[in-house]
């Protein structure tokens, strides 16, 4: 279990600096350019996915953390499936239970849910409304995006999440209450529940219940607590964004701390390209090709490669293009 050895500092200030975007108005188009690049993350509202979604779908993930140990363990899995405490292969640890699933379109519209899960159908039936619902709200942002960028056709980005063959997952998180806080007074408030990370995809979509403990990074350093609104989404730029803008979008690093008295219940999904998809700068954002900042490489390729690291490893070092000085 990682405990951060001093307690968490936020800037001082009245207000909350997250950038909220109202995505019914079409003029919301160049906020969301500038929350891209300010914070690389950012709250939507008036989003149209109806709330039933979300009430069904929270239901029923509650219902899963509920139940006995020995039975979620019984549809453990890598990648997908149940996990609990470790966060992928690579030594990672934190203070979470999950449900991860597959929610490919090329699947036949099931997502991968493990086939002995009591209420596998009920459960099939609420990540497939939610997730149809989120993946075009994602695409309708998408849009915005390259609306105000001045990019042509619109659609040059949400097709990455739109198509057939897209890479998309979608996790549910459970952070109990953690008993840690009050066992350790200097740094108890500081336990991790999930480690700071960037994601890999182009963008990750967050919705929690009414308990805290998210956080993002400021340009700044520092670490700052997202108030927590479950009527409302939060956008995460994720790194082949940041690729595919040649840097002028930041992938948000991000975090979760633990309650020492209630449940966190999140659910995410998690937009990526195709395997195939080549990622490399849009042409439209550089002057030219030199200008690049990252060599071309496909999604499967750097899919592996950040899922090979640690969570607070820069995943996109390995993609930056060594750009050597000219000679006078």
């Amino acid at each position: 279990m990682t405990i951060l050895p001093k307690p968490v500092e936020e800037p001082k200030s009245v207000f909350s600096p997250i950038p909220v975007i109202d995505i019914s108005d079409p003029e919301s188009k160049h906020a969301l350019v500038k929350a891209c690049e300010d914070f690389g993350f950012f709250k939507v509202i008036n989003h149209g996915v109806p709330s039933e979604l979300v009430s069904v779908l929270e239901h029923e993930a509650v219902e899963f953390f509920s139940l006995p140990t020995s039975d979620k363990n019984q549809v453990a899995g890598y990648p997908f499936g149940y996990g609990n405490g470790k966060i992928g292969r690579n030594g990672d640890v934190g203070w979470v239970e999950y449900l991860l699933m597959n929610v490919n379109l090329d699947i036949g519209s099931d997502p991968f849910l493990p086939a002995l899960l009591n209420n596998r159908e009920t459960i099939r039936n609420a990540v497939l409304e939610y997730t149809t619902s989120v993946r075009k709200m994602t695409c309708d942002v998408l849009e915005m995006i390259t609306d105000g960028l001045g990019i042509k056709p619109r659609n040059t980005l949400s097709k990455l999440v739109s198509d057939q063959n897209s890479d998309s997952k979608f996790r549910l998180n459970h952070y109990p209450p953690c008993p840690l806080i009050n066992e350790n007074i200097d740094g108890g408030n500081n336990v991790i529940g999930f480690g700071e990370h960037t994601d890999p995809q182009i963008l990750s979509v967050l919705r929690s219940n009414n308990t805290s403990g998210f956080q993002i990074n400021l340009t700044n350093g520092s670490w700052i607590s997202v108030p927590s609104d479950p009527s409302s989404f939060f956008f995460n730029v994720c790194d082949t964004l940041q690729v595919l803008t040649n840097g002028r979008f930041k992938s948000v690093k991000h975090r979760v701390l633990t309650n020492s008295m209630k449940s966190r219940v999140s659910m995410i999904y998690f937009a990526g390209p195709s395997l195939t998809q080549r990622i490399s700068p849009l042409t439209y954002l550089m002057n030219n090709e030199d200008e690049s900042l990252y060599e071309e490489f496909t999604w499967s390729e750097y899919k592996s490669s950040a899922y090979s690291s640690r969570l607070s490893d820069n995943r996109l070092q390995p993609f930056e293009r060594k750009l050597f000085p000219l000679n006078d």
